[in-house]
């Protein structure tokens, strides 16, 4: 479905830009995310992404590392120019990582997994839909800095990519700082599921989390043993 923007768009639902060579994979996409109230448009290509990036101003694009024509890094760094929209990595874990580096550094927002997964990406836009009236919301604690509608976070002003993820983990801790979060909470709220998931998932996130931030001996994101993890904001 291709929902065109206009001057003072006030549309109820949530769009996403999809640029990816593979069809097939565009069209379920579609159907998956429009089950779930959100508008796609499919392109082919970076050349028709740029385009329609500038005409339709998506709440967040999403673009595969083997983006033909314009590709990933010459894309980002040019929508970087335009807005601030979240501009997802569509990647073949293994295959596409020196791509997806290179694609973070010029201002990528974050990786998802290729084929793609609703319930990855369907929060993001979500979220990106709410924050549509371009007030920006950043958060603050210590040197660690988080700009939710950018995407990104800084520790002492230096910018540190993390993966989508360990982002949304970092910000739900961040929202509930000096609060002990269960793991039951963490799994509901960050990875939208209880079933089937092992607490050690989340135990590695938090140990990668901490590593990023450089929180070297777990005074910023603290284990409560049996329990769940407490951010300390003093």
């Amino acid at each position: 479905m291709t929902a065109p923007a206009v001057e003072g768009d006030t549309r109820t639902a949530p769009m996403l830009l999809v640029a990816d060579p593979d069809a097939g994979l565009v069209r379920q996409l579609s159907a998956a995310m429009q089950a779930e109230g959100v508008d796609v448009t499919g392109v082919p290509d970076g050349a028709q992404a740029l385009l329609q990036a500038g005409a339709l101003r998506p709440d967040a694009v999403l673009i595969c590392a083997s983006l033909p024509i314009v590709g990933p890094v010459d894309f980002v760094r040019a929508v970087r120019l335009m807005r601030t929209v979240p501009v997802l990595l569509g990647i073949d874990f293994g295959s596409d990582a020196e791509q997806a580096l290179k694609a973070l550094e010029a201002g990528a927002t974050a990786c998802v997994a290729r084929p793609y997964r609703v319930p990855e990406l369907l929060p993001l836009v979500q979220a990106a839909f709410r924050r549509q009236d371009g007030r920006r919301t950043v958060l603050t604690i210590g040197d660690v800095e988080l700009d939710v509608t950018a995407y990104q976070v800084k520790v002492g002003g230096r910018v540190v990519h993390l993966p989508l993820r360990e982002f949304e983990l970092l910000h739900y801790l961040m929202r509930n700082a000096d609060r002990t979060v269960t793991r039951e909470q963490i799994m509901r709220n960050v990875w939208h599921s209880t079933d089937g998931m092992s607490t050690n998932t989340i135990a590695v996130h938090v140990k990668r989390l901490r590593a990023r931030l450089g929180d070297v001996e777990d005074r910023m994101i603290q284990t409560v043993r049996g329990v769940g993890y407490r951010l300390v904001s003093g």
